[in-house]
Parts: structure tokens; sequence; C-alpha cells
């Protein structure tokens, strides 16, 4: 089966209303080109699930989200990412703020089709108190409680990786997967955006295939783009755009996001992006950040 669609017809199938999960962590391998393109398109209404950084800023600054549930909105080097921090201050966008294991255990319990996973997380925070949507119910085994972590189901994930291929399997070589696996089971529909589209066999070739986390049944729609998670990083590929970074956290005061919009998504093609930083040659020469 091929699955390689254009990053069009991937966004479409995206609808107002729906629940999205996007990959990545922070500033790391979010697929951004994807998020640019639903930028430009209508969709509103969003519930986003993400362990977040720009993509999260970007989506509420443009007015499409609803609702957010989140372990946190990070830029990294820049802790607050400057637009979702606007939406909660003027609370026009809805949240669930959990803690990061939370988080996976609502994505584990929508991917293995169960109502919720108990866990002692949350219990004797405010996690509980400032979330409604979280239970605490009593063990039939003992005396004890337990935080009911809903199962947090996707209609959508939107996912980048290093390689892929025409029938979904899908490659991350960087040091971390971190929840994209889990991500991509949670979803009714899974689109993977890649740096690489390769023939089926390169997995067959030496270690290739250990770095390949997730069944390629759970992915929907494969898109080919290089350099499709700048200004965010793509180890081992490359790194963060620092200086990008900060141009976009800058406009949240000299202009707002509209200024940041028109110069670099607004009826702009990715290609038209990508020449606007440079090119996909200075993409792939953005440093690797030294920790």
């Amino acid at each position: 089966m091929n699955k390689v669609q254009t990053a069009q017809e991937a966004v479409a199938q995206i609808k107002d209303g729906m629940t999205i999960g996007i990959g990545g962590w922070g500033p790391r391998r979010k697929p951004m080109a994807l998020i640019r393109e639903l930028l430009r398109s209508d969709v509103k209404d969003l519930t986003v699930v993400a362990y977040g950084g720009a993509d999260v800023g970007m989506l509420c600054a443009a007015g499409k989200v609803k609702k957010v549930v989140f372990a946190f909105v990070s830029l990294d080097f820049i802790p607050l990412e400057p637009y979702f921090r606007q939406a909660r201050q003027t609370g026009s966008i809805e949240v669930m703020e959990i803690d990061e294991g939370m988080m996976l255990l609502g994505l584990r319990a929508a991917a293995w089709n169960i109502p919720y996973i108990p866990t002692a997380l949350g219990l004797g925070t405010d996690v509980i108190k400032h979330s409604p949507d979280l239970k605490v119910i009593d063990s039939p085994y003992d005396e004890k409680e337990w935080v009911a972590m809903p199962a947090l189901k996707l209609d959508v994930s939107l996912v980048h990786v290093n390689r892929a291929d025409s029938r979904g399997v899908c490659q991350i070589t960087g040091p971390d997967h971190y929840m994209d696996d889990w991500f991509a089971r949670a979803a009714d529909i899974s689109i993977v955006s890649c740096e690489e589209l390769v023939d089926s066999d390169f997995f067959a070739q030496g270690d290739e295939a250990r770095s390949v986390y997730w069944e390629r049944s759970q992915t929907s729609t494969v898109v080919e783009i290089a350099g499709g998670a700048y200004p965010s990083s793509c180890s081992p590929a490359y790194g963060f755009d620092v200086a990008h970074f900060k141009e976009y956290n800058a406009s949240a005061k000299a202009g707002g996001f509209a200024t940041y919009a028109d110069k670099y998504i607004t009826d702009k093609t990715e290609e038209d992006f990508q020449q606007s930083v440079g090119g996909l040659d200075a993409i792939q020469k953005t440093p690797l950040p030294v920790y």
C-alpha cells in the first residue's frame, strides 16, 4: 500500500473540532512543515495534545485552538512559549494541564483502547484541583486511592521522523524518540512527515530496523519534507535554530504573530519558507545543541 501524499492532501484530513496530537518535545523534532500547512488552512476549534513548543503557540496565535492538553509548552532555552503564554493569560483557550507521565499514560490508554489507567501521579497536587476531567478512584484490591488518567484519544496525530517508506515504516535515528510511538498508536489517523523517503529494502539492511518504534499499520499517511522539523531540531540531521526562535519570540512584543506569519507562512509554500531562511542546505547546517 502506497501511503505517500502531499502535505496539502495530508492536512486536508484534519477537520474543525478534531483532537490532534503533535509529536516531538518542545523545540525538538516537531512536524513544523505540517503545522505550517495547517496554519494555511481554514481549520479551527482544535483540541491539541502535545509536549508543546512553537507548534502549540503558533496554532493558538492563529486562533485555531479551542483546548490544549499539555505537560509543558516551552522553547527550552526560552522557558515560556510566547503565544501560548498570551493565550493562557487572556483565557482565550481551555486547558488541561497534567504531568508528563500522566500524558504518556493517557496516550497509552487510548492506544490500548481502554478508558483510563490508574496511577499515583498527581495525587496530593493541584493537578487534580485544576483539572475537572481527572477523577480519583478507590482501588478494588486495597484501601488506596488512585488517579484515573483518562484515555487521550486522538483523531489525528502529526509526527516527524528521519526516514520512512511508502508503506508507513518510520525510522527515528536521534537519541530519543520521545513519545511519538504512542502518539501514532493513539490516533485514528497518523500523519508522518519524513526527512527522507526510502525504499522498503532499506530497513532490511544492518540494524536499521532497530530504530523503528511502531508498526507500519499505525501510519496512515507519509509526507516527504526534508527540513520539515525546522526551526525545531531533527537529530542527527540538524539542530534547532536559536536565532530563528529568538526572532519568533520577539515577534510577540513587536508586531504580533501576524508579522511573523506574513513573513514566513501566509500565502507561502514550504519551499518559499525554506528559501526565506537560507534554503535546505542552511537548515541542514544548523548545529546540534550541546548539553
